[in-house]
């Protein structure tokens, strides 16, 4: 595939729609909602079915605008012979994993943004 094509590909798999399992979920994460530090993308093999495999990446710069990571995405998605792709266009909150990163139950220090902010809409939490 051409160079700069990967993400043109990935929103046309996803524009087909559910197609069955197995599904992938393609989420992004970041500090603020300027720029994607993480991606994750996890296969879903059957309803109810736990996300696995899964992979992630990391990055300084924001991820929806690599070309290079979409690619990897579209590998990985093929690899896992997936029929429906499903991906949240925005930034869905901190790139850090509760009780792994940080605490249970509690906020992420390097991520202030976040705290209190519903994270599909970005609006503060009353």
């Amino acid at each position: 595939m051409a160079q700069g094509n990967h993400k043109k590909l990935l929103n046309k798999k996803i524009r087909k729609g559910d197609r069955g399992y197995p599904m992938a979920t393609v989420a992004f994460y970041g500090p603020n909602q300027e720029s994607a530090s993480k991606v994750v993308c996890a296969i879903i093999s059957y309803t109810g079915g736990d996300p696995a495999p899964m992979q992630k990446w990391f990055s300084l710069s924001d991820l929806r605008k690599s070309d290079k990571v979409m690619g990897e995405i579209l590998l990985f998605i093929a690899e896992n012979n997936v029929k429906t792709v499903s991906m949240i266009k925005q930034i869905i909150g901190c790139p850090h994993e509760e009780g792994v990163d940080y605490p249970e139950g509690e906020y992420c220090d390097e991520c202030r943004y976040w705290r209190n902010r519903d994270r599909f809409t970005g609006e503060m939490l009353h």
